[in-house]
């Protein structure tokens, strides 16, 4: 066994994975070549349009890490677990990034050794809304869904935060990234990192290496990540049509609000492609309850979203993630349904 292997003892789990995928892709290819060539272009596409949200956040990760800013950030976070949750909460509902745009920051923050309950915070928070999104949803659904949206993202992040810290005696919230292949190379680009801080990283050559190391790390990480995630994507639009979410969470039923979350969500395309459809499952007599669940949970319980998210962290926070993102929308769509009717 290599040290390689020992090291990270899911590589050969990722490499057959991806050799699995890769065969799948191929077959798929000859099967459908039409369809195969969309889903790259779509894929290609996708890269190019985050691109500008994803490559700051790539930078500022590695700018962190070579500064030795990362060490600040965990010391600053220590015995005020409470103020650091609200701190995160907050600013991931005003923060314009989403689920997978986010990846990177927070994968560098947790191999830095900043607790996994402000990260989670942050991480459920600010796939939901954003400035420009606040803007988009009043003016298509109205200011109280924009209010709503934004009070959800904020009271999400608690949650995420709060629950997070229950699990605070468990190994895997002290040490919730995988120790895999992917994950690895983050983490070994962070060998010898700077204990100090000194913001202007380019006047040492070691701290110059190591933004470079880390850069390149975390961009090989995210592409991993992200391009089955957008190809899951267009699939998954491929065989779902909007209209077809009508029959399932277009009636003021008992079942609207959980069946947005388990229905609506894995077929949430964008935030701002949501807004039109969303306005016309209610025009079909969708509640405003579910149409909040299905707004929210879109943002973080996304099948591209999650699966951007499930090579990075270990299963137990993951599963978390999962189950706090899926509360969290239940409470949103029942909470505003309560106000909106009352």
């Amino acid at each position: 066994m290599s040290e390689r292997t020992k090291e990270h003892p899911g590589w050969s789990r990722w490499q057959i994975a991806m050799m699995a995928g890769g065969a799948a892709l191929a077959v798929a290819a000859a099967r459908w070549p039409h369809v195969a060539f969309e889903t790259l272009v779509f894929v290609g596409w996708s890269l190019v349009i985050i691109a500008p949200l994803v490559i700051p956040g790539i930078l500022l990760a590695a700018w962190i890490i070579a500064s030795g800013a990362d060490g600040r950030i965990a010391m600053a976070f220590e015995g005020r677990m409470g103020r650091a949750i609200v701190a995160a909460s907050a600013i991931g509902a005003v923060t314009p990034v989403c689920g997978v745009t986010v990846l990177p920051l927070m994968a560098g923050l947790l191999a830095g050794g900043v607790p996994l309950a402000p990260v989670m915070a942050f991480w459920l928070a600010s796939p939901v809304t954003d400035p420009a999104m606040l803007a988009t949803t009043a003016a298509t659904l109205g200011l109280s869904f924009a209010i709503g949206k934004t009070v959800a993202a904020f009271i999400l992040g608690l949650l995420g935060g709060a629950g997070t810290v229950l699990f605070g005696g468990s190994p895997w919230v002290a040490n919730p990234l995988r120790q895999n292949a992917l994950v690895g190379r983050v983490v070994a680009a962070r060998c010898g990192a700077p204990t100090s801080f000194c913001p202007a990283i380019w006047r040492e050559q070691a701290r110059r290496d190591m933004f470079m190391r880390q850069a390149k790390a975390t961009t090989r990480l995210i592409l991993i990540c992200l391009i089955p995630a957008f190809a899951a994507e267009h699939m998954l639009n491929e065989l779902l049509h909007p209209e077809a979410l009508s029959a399932y969470v277009g009636r003021d039923t008992a079942w609207a609000i959980p069946l947005s979350v388990f229905v609506g969500a894995p077929t949430y395309v964008d935030g701002y492609a949501a807004l039109p459809l969303t306005r016309a499952l209610m025009d079909h007599g969708m509640s405003p309850g579910a149409a909040m669940a299905f707004l929210v949970s879109g943002g973080v319980v996304s099948i591209w979203g999650a699966m951007a998210i499930f090579p990075v962290l270990r299963l137990p926070p993951f599963l978390l993630y999962l189950a706090l993102a899926i509360t969290g929308s239940l409470l949103a769509g029942y909470g505003f349904e309560a106000i909106m009717k009352g």
